[in-house]
């Protein structure tokens, strides 16, 4: 038996999500959301990725990085089951396991050089940013697509289907940033909240919650008929 292995880094991704809190909860739930990772030496070179831009996506493997240093349990509550029923670790995607590793499918947009750094932009991560990447994979459609597969606990995406309010202030602010940018602010902000991202124990229609997205916090609050944002403001250092 092994005792311990050593793992490290290939890169870092870089994202538009500041903080775990409002990071959608599965991989490409929020696809107009672009994330770059940057490629460390010796990784960063043109012979490690040659034949990637060939693939349309991509498997990235990380390191939970921000609950790393949390520990794990052998059962835990995923949000998705309302936070009040358990589940073996081994049966849910938790960050808190033995081994912090996650796993994602991307969408592939580009690679390049800029800034004397090599760069692989994709869309649809659910990752922090900063998370260390560990590895990056073909997607490969003949294995890795299995329409035959099942999963009684989570068979289908559940997004909020409630018109979305925007306030004076964050409609204009969302606007400039868009041009600040160049990212479609409104339309990721609005992917995000249809996630439905407040604790699965907390539904209270008239709490306003915050979210961190480009470094600007969004508040926000989730009725009965309708997702409103109430500000878009500068996040404090």
């Amino acid at each position: 038996m092994t005792a311990s292995l050593e793992i490290e880094p290939i890169g870092v991704i870089h994202t538009a999500f500041d903080e775990k809190f409002g990071i959608p909860r599965q991989p490409g739930l929020a696809r107009s959301v672009e994330a770059s990772i940057e490629l460390y030496p010796p990784y960063a070179s043109d012979e490690a990725v040659r034949g990637l831009d060939q693939c349309s996506h991509l498997w990235l493997l990380f390191w939970f990085s921000a609950t790393a240093d949390q520990g794990w349990k052998p059962l835990v509550r995923p949000p998705r089951l309302g936070g009040n029923r358990k589940l073996g670790v081994f049966a849910s995607r938790s960050p808190f396991r033995p081994n912090p590793i996650g796993l994602s499918p991307v969408e592939l947009r580009g690679i390049r050089r800029e800034g004397g750094k090599l760069w692989i932009d994709v869309i649809g991560a659910d990752l922090l940013n900063g998370t260390p990447i560990l590895d990056i994979k073909p997607y490969l459609p003949y294995s890795d697509s299995l329409p035959e597969a099942r999963f009684d606990l989570a068979e289908k995406i559940e997004l909020l289907d409630l018109p979305i309010l925007w306030s004076e202030q964050a409609s204009a602010r969302a606007a400039e940033l868009e041009r600040d940018l160049e990212q479609p602010v409104t339309q990721q902000v609005e992917e995000v909240l249809r996630c439905d991202p407040r604790p699965a124990y907390q539904q209270d229609p008239e709490r306003i919650y915050g979210i961190s997205l480009h470094q600007h916090n969004i508040r926000f609050r989730i009725g009965a008929d309708a997702i409103e944002v109430v500000s878009l403001d500068t996040s404090p250092a």
